[in-house]
């Protein structure tokens, strides 16, 4: 269920058919090569909760676009707020989001460079108490071996992993409108231009290797590739929003850790 698209009537009786879940897809306006949009993570990201959600009931939060994206920068497109706003609206984003009655979150990581803002949202969790929990999932995170070796099979050019082939087919299965298959015509291959600090951990990583924002090569790209892509994810994270529904045990430990936390202080 699309949060936007429910009456506010409807929206009462969703919640609770929902079991007060919620997904928000954690998405990024930035370059994705010549050949898709700007919004590939933020589309590619909700047409993947669409699908779990036709299997395992959620409310899907509005098309969200703020997240990560400082490596995007020098690219026209690029949305990109300061760190210190980025936190503070997401967070009040969440908060707003349990104001309407959810008491459990899931934020599916869209873009790779959410994943190190998302992970530190869950530990901001720890911060202060909060009625509700937040739960984040990345996108093979919940992968069985099986699924991992579906996925690598159904691709004729696996790996990159940013407008790529995979990338680029989900984006065909559903939106093929906005795909420019006559510029795929590019294949961003790794620089290595920081590997002699690799061991550690730059921001300007992801620059060093993919300098024209593409990792992989889209040129066999299918919307029947994408399709099969889709397929395996929505399994995958099926589950996982059903062991979060399921999940009593999260609600204890913070009920517990903040009590501690009073006494402590107290």
């Amino acid at each position: 269920m699309r949060w936007e698209e429910l009456t506010s009537d409807q929206f009462a009786q969703a919640v609770m058919d929902c079991e007060r879940t919620c997904v928000i897809s954690l998405g990024v306006i930035e370059r994705h090569g010549p050949h898709l949009p700007l919004g590939t993570d933020m589309l590619n990201g909700l047409r993947l909760c669409e699908l779990v959600a036709r299997r395992e009931p959620v409310v899907i939060f509005p098309p969200w676009f703020l997240g990560q994206i400082y490596e995007a920068n020098c690219f026209p497109g690029t949305i990109a707020i300061p760190p210190e706003a980025l936190l503070a609206v997401t967070g009040q984003i969440l908060d707003e989001i349990a104001r309407n009655g959810f008491t459990k979150i899931i934020a599916y990581v869209a873009h790779g460079g959410n994943a190190h803002f998302a992970n530190f949202l869950t530990q901001c969790q720890l911060s202060e108490e909060k009625p509700y929990q937040l739960y984040v999932y990345r996108w093979s995170a919940g992968f069985t071996d099986a699924e991992r070796a579906a996925w690598s099979e159904v691709q004729q050019a696996p790996g990159g992993g940013h407008a790529d082939e995979a990338e680029t087919s989900v984006m065909l299965a559903h939106r093929p409108d906005l795909v420019d298959m006559d510029r795929a015509d590019q294949i961003g291959e790794r620089r290595g231009r920081m590997d002699h600090v690799k061991v550690g951990l730059n921001g300007f990583w992801w620059y060093a290797d993919y300098p024209e924002h593409l990792a992989g090569d889209p040129r066999a790209a299918s919307a029947e590739t994408g399709e099969k892509l889709l397929e395996i994810q929505a399994g995958a994270m099926t589950r996982f929003v059903r062991a979060v529904k399921d999940d009593k045990v999260t609600a204890e430990l913070a009920a517990e850790f903040f009590q501690r936390q009073r006494q402590l202080r107290d």
